[in-house]
């Protein structure tokens, strides 16, 4: 499992999974994301690429 957010929400994501008891993987992309054009967001995408990758693999 991979959780996949926006650098601003760093801290929730860390407060949120010690809540549940669970360690997921996190992969987090500069923030913020709804104002970025769609070039934007597939370089944010393809920036994230390796970092999932790594996080998905055994």
């Amino acid at each position: 499992m991979v959780f996949v957010a926006s650098s601003e929400f760093e801290t929730a994501a860390a407060a949120q999974a010690a809540a549940l008891g669970a360690d997921p993987a996190r992969v987090f992309v500069p923030h913020p994301i709804q104002d970025r054009t769609d070039d934007e967001l597939r370089a944010l995408a393809d920036g994230a690429i390796a970092s999932l990758r790594a996080a998905l693999s055994p």
